[in-house]
């Protein structure tokens, strides 16, 4: 995308951007715009709204005038639970995803000077119909913002490892650092991440036994260490951490540093040691270790700042949403309200205080969708 499509996008509304999507429905008897079903959504997701029921009649109580903004007209009846059930189903979800996605890519920040993305999956439970496997959707979280920047559907028959390559062909990378749980720690994943210009942060478990071993046995006892305090909610965290050069033959692409962090953890007395290991195509003088372990320290969190906040504030490994496109459909717009909220109170937001204040006043949501970004 270049500079002057990129710079026009960011002072979209984001209601211009979602008319760019295709209507799927045949145009006899349409009654309302499919704008104003997706519009009426995200109203009612960024309401707190778990159910398609719960975002109609939120959208019930508002204002002609604010009905209008969202291209709801006064006087005709709104859409009905059913008429958004059935356009969710189908409408395509992988464009919305990649509309959204490239609106929110355009105003997110960076760590330390780069962009740091977090790849990690979720299962929806709650979608699983009978005799089929429920959807299992790959996400892609700013980790400066907590912005998602992109979503996949992973294939029925497959798994994330190849869904990581579709979820990031789409975005610009240069420079950008990828971290990933110990799954994609696959040597083809690393030639892809840095030939399209970036660094990647993998964590090495025992999916990959040869290289773990080979990296415990690197000289540790000799290795200085950084150590660093973190308490939190009752609990004692100490995190040690150990770098080296990545000696010449570790056999994995791009290798540059390995991070040693060693996780002491006391929980009511009780001590827990965790030691994992990591992979880093950086080097030392471009990306200190303590740098690193941020990073990864960063993506660790990303089932509290984005799954854990769908399932908790949303509800949705309940939600019975299954038919069609609407799983990959409801949850793009849960993040997209999610990051809605980040970008418009900060990284910190409260989602769920905030989603309660917006359904007492939801002018607030409205202005989100129809006013250019600030």
């Amino acid at each position: 995308m270049s500079s002057s499509t990129t710079t026009a996008l960011s002072r979209q509304p984001l209601k211009e951007v979602l008319e760019g999507v295709a209507d799927p429905r045949d145009r006899r008897g349409v009654r309302h715009a499919l704008t104003a079903v997706l519009c009426l959504a995200v109203v009612g997701v960024l309401a707190g709204c778990r159910t398609l029921g719960a975002m109609r009649e939120h959208v019930a109580d508002l204002e002609p005038a604010d009905l209008g903004d969202l291209d709801l007209e006064e006087g005709r009846a709104l859409p009905s639970e059913s008429t958004i059930r059935r356009v969710l189903q189908r409408v395509n979800a992988d464009d919305l995803d990649a509309r959204v996605s490239s609106w929110l890519r355009t105003r997110v920040g960076a760590i330390g000077g780069r962009r740091v993305i977090a790849v990690d999956g979720k299962t929806m439970r709650g979608a699983r119909g009978a005799g089929e496997r429920a959807p299992h959707l790959l996400a892609a979280l700013d980790q400066a913002s907590g912005v998602v920047v992109g979503q996949r559907r992973v294939a029925d028959k497959s798994n994330e490892i190849p869904a990581l390559r579709d979820l990031l062909e789409p975005l610009d990378l240069d420079g950008a650092v990828i971290t990933a749980d110990a799954m994609h720690t696959q040597r083809g994943t690393a030639e892809w991440i840095i030939s399209r210009g970036a660094h990647y942060v993998l964590t090495v478990k025992d999916n990959q036994p040869g290289l773990k071993r080979e990296l415990e046995r690197l000289p540790w006892k000799d290795v200085p260490s950084i150590s660093v305090p973190d308490g939190s909610h009752g609990r004692r965290v100490r995190r040690t951490v150990q770098a080296v050069e990545a000696p010449a033959w570790i056999d994995f692409p791009g290798a540059a540093q390995v991070i040693r962090i060693r996780r002491t953890r006391t929980v009511r007395g009780r001590k827990r040691v965790e030691v994992v290991h990591l992979i880093c195509s950086l080097p030392m003088d471009q990306a200190p270790p303590e740098q690193v372990a941020s990073w990864a320290r960063g993506h660790w969190t990303i089932e509290n700042r984005l799954h854990w906040i769908r399932d908790v504030v949303f509800d949705e490994d309940r939600h019975r949403l299954r038919t069609g496109n609407a799983p990959q459909v409801i949850a793009a717009l849960r993040n997209l309200a999610i990051s809605l909220i980040r970008l418009l109170h900060g990284p910190a937001a409260r989602i769920a205080a905030t989603t309660r204040a917006m359904a007492r006043r939801p002018r607030r949501a409205i202005d989100l969708i129809t006013r250019p970004p600030r």
